[in-house]
């Protein structure tokens, strides 16, 4: 398990517990969705990338793509990690 499955299943355990408890096989489940994520973020953060623009040097360049990383990978954690918690774990 990666470590965005790993992130999801400690979200899952603390802020929805009766969901976590119906999953069958946790393990496997957030061993999944932690793949599918990790595929999400690097799609996503190739299409924030855009186009490398002439004459961008080396640390403008990595402070580009580590942006787009970044952006890409606080977007997917709130849409697929950080989901709202249960009524009763407010």
């Amino acid at each position: 398990m990666n470590r965005y499955g790993a992130q999801a299943m400690t979200h899952w355990k603390e802020h929805k517990p009766q969901a976590f408890g119906e999953l069958e096989n946790p393990e496997e489940f957030f061993a999944e969705l932690g793949e599918e994520i990790s595929t999400e973020i690097e799609t996503r953060a190739r299409d924030l990338e855009g186009q490398e623009p002439d004459g961008e040097g080396y640390l403008q360049r990595l402070q580009r793509l580590n942006t787009s990383r970044l952006t890409a990978e606080g977007e997917v954690l709130r849409e697929r990690v950080l989901l709202d918690v249960e009524p009763d774990q407010e």
